[in-house]
C-alpha cells in the first residue's frame, strides 16, 4: 500500500495594515495626556485663571501695574485681560515649551524612535501626528484659560461695561466680543512659539535646550520689545501680537498693528514647522545616540529664523512707512485729549453732573518731554501734558496736569496731577458714597503706525 503526501500551500502572511494619519494621531494625542505634568497644566488653566480673577477682585489693592488691572472691581471683563496680558509674557510660552517642545525629545529619551517608525513606516505621518497632537493639547489650554478667567469675572463681579483704553465705554456685548476676540489674536503668536517648539525638539533631540527654547526665544523678544528701536523691527517680531490685541479696544480699532502682527506670527509658524519637517525627514534614525551638533542647530535653526527677521523687516519698513519709534508729539495729545474727554463724562456721570458730549468739551492736550529740554518724542516717564477743556455756558477754560509714562511699545499710564477737584485724588465723593475716580490715573495707547 503506498501513501500519497499532498501538499498544502501555506496561507499567505496577511498584508500589513497601514496606520494612517488619524490613528496617529490619536496614538499620540493619548500618549501627551497620559503625562502627569500635562495633565496638570491642562487642569491649571481651567481651574488656575478662575481662581486668580476671583480673588483678586475681591481685594482692596488691585494690579494697577497690569493693563485692565485697575478696571477689576468695576467689571467681570476686566479679569480675561489681565490674565491674556499675563499668559502672553509667561504663560503661553511656558506651555508651548513644555508640550510642543518635548514631543519629538521624549522618543530620543526613551529611546522609542525604532518601535515607533516599525508601526507607522513614514516620517512624514509621525510628524503630522505629533505635530497636531500637540497643538490640540495646546488649544484646550488656551480654550481654559480663557473659558475659566471669563466665566468668574462674570460670576464674581458682574456683566458690566468695560472701559476701553482711549476711555469710552464698552457695553457688556461688545467687551464680550473684543476680550474673545483678543484671545483668538493670540492663537498666531502662539502657533509661532509652537513651531518653535517642533524645531528645537527636532534638532536638539535629548538636549534639554531643545524643551526650553521656545521660553527662551519668548523672553528674549518680550526684552527687545521693551527696548527702544524702531517700528519695523518691533513688528518683525511675532512676540508683538502678544501686544497688539489692545488696539481692539479702542475707538476706532487700531487694527493696522494688529493684523500685521497676526500675519508676521503666522509666517513664523508655517517656517520653523516646515524647517522642522524637512530635518525630522532627513534625520538618521538608525543612530540611536543621536544628538545635533551646536553647528548644525546653528545653521539649520537660528540663521532661518534670523534671516526671517531681516527680509521682514525689509518688507515693513517701506510698506508701512514707519520710522523711529513711532511715539510723537501729536499722537500722544490727540490720544490723551481723546481719553480724557471719555473719561470726564464718565465722571460726570457718577458726581450726577449734567452730561456732555466730546464735541461740547473740545478737550486738547500740550507736551513736552523732559521739561522741554528734549525733543518730544520716543517712550519716557518725563512726559508732562495739560489737558485744557470748555463747558457750555462756562466761560472759564478747565485745565489740568498729567505726568506721562509712555513704554516703547506705545502703552502709556496717565497719572493725575491736579488740580484736586479733578484728577488730584483717587477716591471721587459721589451721592451714593466714595468711587474710584477715573480721571486719577488711567491706562492708555499711542498707535505706533
Amino acid at each position: 500500500m503506498t501513501a500519497t503526501i499532498v501538499e498544502v500551500d501555506a496561507p499567505a502572511a496577511p498584508a500589513a495594515r497601514r496606520v494612517t494619519v488619524a490613528r496617529g494621531y490619536r496614538f499620540e494625542l493619548v500618549k501627551l495626556l497620559s503625562q502627569w505634568r500635562v495633565r496638570l497644566l491642562v487642569l491649571a488653566c481651567w481651574i488656575g485663571p478662575a481662581v486668580f480673577v476671583a480673588g483678586v477682585s475681591q481685594q482692596s489693592s488691585l494690579p494697577v501695574d497690569t493693563l485692565f488691572g485697575r478696571w477689576m472691581h468695576a467689571t467681570g471683563w476686566a479679569g480675561p485681560l489681565v490674565v491674556l496680558g499675563f499668559s502672553g509674557t509667561w504663560a503661553l510660552p511656558l506651555l508651548t515649551s513644555i508640550v510642543a517642545g518635548d514631543v519629538f525629545a521624549s522618543e530620543d529619551r526613551l529611546g522609542t524612535w525604532r518601535h515607533l517608525l516599525v508601526a507607522v513606516r513614514s516620517p512624514r505621518r509621525i510628524f503630522a501626528a505629533k505635530a497636531l497632537a500637540s497643538l490640540t493639547v495646546l488649544l484646550v489650554m488656551v480654550a481654559g484659560l480663557t473659558c475659566s478667567s471669563a466665566v468668574s469675572g462674570v460670576i464674581v463681579v458682574g456683566n458690566r461695561p468695560l472701559v476701553g483704553l482711549d476711555g469710552h465705554l464698552l457695553t457688556p456685548g461688545d467687551a464680550a466680543a473684543k476680550v474673545l476676540l483678543a484671545w483668538l489674536c493670540v492663537l498666531a503668536p502662539t502657533l509661532a512659539l509652537a513651531g518653535i517648539g517642533l524645531l528645537g525638539s527636532v534638532i536638539l533631540g535629548r538636549s534639554p535646550m531643545g524643551l526650553l527654547l521656545p521660553a527662551v526665544v519668548a523672553l528674549a523678544m518680550q526684552l527687545a520689545q521693551l527696548l527702544p528701536m524702531p517700528v519695523a523691527v518691533r513688528l518683525a517680531l511675532p512676540s508683538y501680537a502678544f501686544i497688539a490685541w489692545n488696539g481692539l479696544f479702542a475707538s476706532p480699532a487700531q487694527l493696522g498693528p494688529l493684523l500685521i502682527g497676526i500675519v508676521v506670527s503666522l509666517v513664523w509658524a508655517v517656517v520653523a514647522t516646515g524647517l522642522a519637517y524637512v530635518l525630522f525627514l532627513r534625520r538618521d534614525f538608525t543612530n540611536s545616540t543621536h544628538d545635533t551638533s551646536g553647528r548644525r542647530a546653528i545653521t539649520a535653526g537660528l540663521l532661518p529664523l534670523v534671516g526671517l527677521i531681516a527680509v521682514t523687516v525689509a518688507v515693513l519698513a517701506p510698506a508701512t512707512g514707519a520710522t523711529g519709534s513711532g511715539i510723537e508729539r501729536g499722537k500722544v495729545q490727540r490720544s490723551l485729549a481723546t481719553a480724557f474727554a471719555h473719561l470726564y463724562r464718565l465722571q460726570a456721570q457718577q458726581l450726577h453732573r449734567p452730561d456732555v458730549t466730546e464735541a461740547q468739551l473740545g478737550a486738547t492736550a500740550s507736551c513736552n518731554k523732559g521739561g522741554g529740554l528734549v525733543a518730544a518724542e520716543g517712550p519716557g516717564n518725563d512726559w508732562r501734558c495739560v489737558v485744557t477743556w470748555h463747558l457750555p455756558g462756562v466761560t472759564a477754560t478747565g485745565s489740568a496736569i498729567y505726568q506721562l509714562d509712555i513704554t516703547p511699545n506705545g502703552r502709556y499710564v496717565a497719572d493725575g496731577d491736579g488740580p484736586k477737584e479733578v484728577n488730584g485724588y483717587f477716591p471721587v465723593r459721589t451721592p451714593t458714597g466714595d468711587a474710584a475716580n477715573p480721571l486719577w490715573q488711567f491706562d492708555g495707547n499711542v498707535e505706533l503706525l
